[in-house]
Order: structure tokens, then sequence, then C-alpha cells
């Protein structure tokens, strides 16, 4: 995605008060000047224009061989299934989807998988809203490799945060460094900055030259270049 694109997810995600901005703690304890939180989109409209981000940021990475979409309980299911709508309206691209459950099914045909039933050797790309410590990815690895003999191709989110897991490097990293798997956002904090710093977005700068300073000195402290 171009830098112009970039800018017009940002004010998205501001217009549907996803990203915020003033003083926050993290679930680490991090004192942080700016928040991600994608339980606040909320509408139709929303999601589906969600969805034509992430088709986006797929259709650059992975324009073809891709068997299905999988999206980790819970907040990754809607991306799965608005991603996958996405794609087959905007490029063509009829891919299947399917999603985990928290707790593993006792009737019917059982299992702890939804949708599409994974074949080995097929190409999965993984759809998450933001890495932190990246819990979600490691406990689902399991779950798809227990269901086939599957590639996970890459894994696809909204924002990088560029910050320090427990060790010197990122979760992005840290997932990569063990399970070699590549991580696409379609936005990092530091392309945050660049688009938003002294851009009205309805008539509202959210980053002025104050806030600005702040996710500099956050970035400083936290974040790995």
């Amino acid at each position: 995605m171009d830098l112009s694109a970039k800018r017009e997810f940002a004010e998205f995600m501001v217009r549907s008060g996803v990203l915020t901005f003033g003083d926050f703690t993290t679930k680490s304890g991090r004192k942080t000047p700016y928040f991600i939180n994608t339980g606040n989109y909320r509408t139709g409209a929303q999601i589906a224009r969600l969805g034509e981000f992430y088709a986006a940021c797929i259709q650059k990475y992975f324009p073809d061989g891709i068997d299905a979409l999988f999206g980790p309980a819970y907040k990754g299911i809607p991306l799965a299934v608005a991603s996958a709508i996405a794609l087959a309206s905007s490029y063509g691209r009829d891919i299947s989807f399917c999603f985990n459950r928290k707790e593993e099914k006792d009737h019917g045909e059982g299992g702890s998988m939804v949708g599409y039933k994974l074949r080995d050797g097929d190409r999965v790309v993984m759809v998450e809203d933001v890495i932190t410590a990246g819990t979600a990815v490691r406990e689902c690895l399991p779950v798809l490799k227990a269901a086939a003999d599957v590639e996970i191709a890459g894994l696809v989110i909204s924002v990088d945060r560029m910050e320090r897991g427990v060790g010197s490097v990122t979760a992005i990293q840290e997932i990569y460094d063990e399970y070699g798997i590549s991580t696409y956002p379609i936005i990092n904090v530091r392309e945050i900055i660049e688009v938003l710093h002294n851009v009205p977005v309805d008539g509202k700068v959210h980053i002025d030259d104050v806030i600005r300073e702040k996710m500099e000195a956050y970035l400083e402290k936290y974040c790995v270049r």
C-alpha cells in the first residue's frame, strides 16, 4: 500500500474510534500516548471497509497461491470473513476461510475448527488485529497443524506497534525467529505519525507537535527500529 492508502487507513481508524490519543496504560503496564482498540469496530460499513484494507494488503503480498484465510478466535473471525468477501468482490478471488473455537465442540461433527476444512499442503494466511506478545499465533499453530499439514504463508495485521516483547526484539520478529512466519502490517506506528502529524481528520488534528513528541519518546523507550 502506498502512503496515501496508509493515510486513508489511519484516518479510517481514527473515525472509527479505534485509534485514539491521550494517556493510556497497556496490559504490560507501559504508559502510552496512543491506543489501538479494534474491538471498537461495530458497524457493517466499518467491517466492510476494514475487509477492503486487509484484502488490499493480502493481494499485494499474496497475489496467488493461497488456499484459505484463518482468523484466530475471537477478533480474527470477522477479519477473516470480511477479508474473504473483499477479495471476492474486489479482486475476483474466491478464497476459503476458517477459524477456531475457543472450546472444542463435543457434539455433532465435533472439532475445534469452523468453516473450510483444511487439507494437507494448503497455504494459509492468518489474519489478526494487532500483535502484542504473539500469544494468539502461538496458541493457534498447534490447532492448524492438528487439522492438516498446512503451510502458514504469512500473517496480516492492522498495525505494527514495533514494540519489544519480553526480550530485545519485537513480537513480530519473535514469531519469525521461532516459526519462520513473516508478518505484513497494513501500517506501522511510525507511518501513523508520518501521515497524521498536523493533518486534520474531520477538522481536528489528533497528532499535534505535543502528541508527536510523546509518541517519539515512547518509541525511543520501548520500540525497535
